[in-house]
């Protein structure tokens, strides 16, 4: 069996601590709400001339960038079928049925996401991040994995791998 290397951080650092409500059931909505989230990166590949997956330094402070943008906000989906928006300069409406909430735009972010939920908010985390990782890094590693806490003992998690052609 080959050899498998894997990175994996999870700092106290990596935090954010952000508002949400999320669709459920077809046609119901949560109350305004929100979590102290904490996000956790493993990145899998072959090692590089240094003898290295990635550097963590760079996997911690690329994760943390992402992170930052979405603490101390307000996140809110822009591909849910049942919250809608309706955004302008200065502020972001959103309704729900009867109800309707109106925020600052600077205290919000409008995430291309379904519904805001940990699973979706580690794939949202994991594919900014593989993104970055390639452009910027010229890596693609071989499987990442991105875990999102919303409270102690409750997260979600995503997984990407690489597609490997057949022989």
């Amino acid at each position: 069996m080959p050899e498998r290397f894997k990175v994996h951080v999870s700092k106290d650092y990596l935090v954010f601590c952000s508002g949400h409500f999320i669709s459920y059931e077809g046609d119901k909505c949560e109350r305004l709400h929100g979590h102290n989230y904490r996000a956790f990166v493993e990145v899998e590949g072959p090692l590089d001339e240094n003898f290295y997956v990635f550097d963590f330094i760079a996997l911690k402070t690329l994760t943390k960038t992402i992170t930052d943008e979405l603490d101390h906000r307000m996140m809110l989906p822009t591909r849910n079928r049942v919250i809608l928006l309706e955004e302008s300069a200065r502020s972001v409406r959103v309704r729900y049925k009867d109800r309707e909430w109106v925020f600052p735009r600077d205290d919000c972010v409008l995430l291309p996401i379904e519904n805001t939920t940990a699973e979706l908010l580690a794939r949202y985390i994991g594919e900014r991040l593989r993104e970055v990782l390639r452009s910027t890094h010229r890596f693609l590693p071989d499987v990442m994995r991105v875990e999102v806490e919303e409270s102690f003992g409750q997260s979600a998690s995503w997984e990407w791998r690489t597609e490997i052609a057949p022989a």
